[in-house]
């Protein structure tokens, strides 16, 4: 199989590289608009193969006839966040971008499946799933899968248990309206409300919601490390067909009182791409916040919609 990573800064950089390491693929394709930095990163990852112990080829390339054929996209192209910048704050740019290079892709591979991290990430799987004309299966979003690790790491420091014991579900749109769901988190299989009390909970639900925002604070720019080993945990599954239960940003097609969307809910993820959207039960606070995230998403949409015919 074959992947292309539109994007070959920090975050495409470390996609490419997750997923060579995974050595489940034939061939990784890194692409790019700045000559060089593709096709340096892709020596420097084939230079640690033998270290790593992987057969994946990895090139890197300017030119998208050299993704061609590809089974799986992870689009990361777009300007990262810089301290004081909310995700919405890069809507109109980021939009032109991704749809500039979904064009380029599906010209060149029109049976792929498309994963989009780029930001805001609601709103960019919108542009890809609009642009490519494919089937809402095979379009998603990279999110939940981030956002729910970001949960999980928090709650292992406050605890002092090991991330492996921590499974836990959020929902929602990926930003400050993202719905943590603590009443489906467990530790060991122990939920997690019969181990910790209810105010250390919020905290770190609180600081979930703003856990990207932390590391741009701290850094000057987005997060790289786990959002691209969020995305190559997707292409994994989507590789090995191995239906696991992820969280990613899906489209709404009446699930969850919605529809015309796409925002965080658990999928069954395979070789078809997005196999199944599962509805969970929701409490009527956690419905009111699920719906409070997708009129967010909304309003982006039309912001979005207001720009471009301006």
């Amino acid at each position: 199989m074959k992947v292309t990573v539109i994007g070959a800064g920090n975050v495409g950089a470390t996609v490419a590289e997750c997923v060579a390491r995974k050595d489940m693929v034939d061939e990784v394709v890194l692409v790019d608009i700045v000559e060089g930095m593709p096709q340096g990163k892709a020596l420097d990852m084939s230079q640690a193969a033998s270290i790593h112990l992987y057969d994946t080829l990895v090139t890197g390339t300017n030119d998208y006839a050299d993704t061609a054929g590809s089974d799986i996209c992870v689009i990361t192209a777009g300007l990262p966040r810089k301290p004081g910048m909310s995700r919405d704050d890069l809507l109109a740019k980021n939009a032109s971008i991704v749809k500039s290079v979904t064009e380029l892709f599906v010209a060149h591979s029109p049976d792929a499946i498309i994963i989009v991290v780029s930001n805001p990430l609601d709103v960019m799987t919108y542009v890809a799933y609009m642009t490519s004309g494919f089937p809402s299966n095979r379009v998603m979003g990279m999110a939940g899968i981030l956002d729910t690790a970001r949960y999980r790491a928090f709650l292992s420091m406050e605890m002092g248990v090991s991330v492996k014991d921590i499974q836990a579900l959020l929902m929602g749109g990926h930003g400050d309206t993202m719905v943590p769901l603590p009443r489906y988190t467990t530790i060991g299989g122990i939920p997690l409300p019969e181990l910790l009390d209810e105010d250390k909970i919020q905290a770190i639900v609180e600081r979930t919601k703003v856990g990207g925002g932390e590391i741009v604070k701290l850094e000057g720019t987005s997060a790289w490390y786990a959002p691209g080993a969020a995305a190559a945990q997707m292409v994994e599954a989507i590789v090995k067909d191995s239906g696991r239960i992820l969280p990613c940003a899906v489209w709404l097609s009446g699930q969850y009182d919605d529809e015309g969307i796409f925002i965080g809910a658990p999928a069954r993820l395979g070789r078809n791409g997005v196999e199944e959207i599962i509805e969970v039960d929701l409490n009527e606070e956690e419905k009111a916040m699920m719906k409070a995230s997708a009129d967010h998403v909304h309003a982006n949409l039309a912001a979005l919609e207001r720009i471009q015919n301006s």
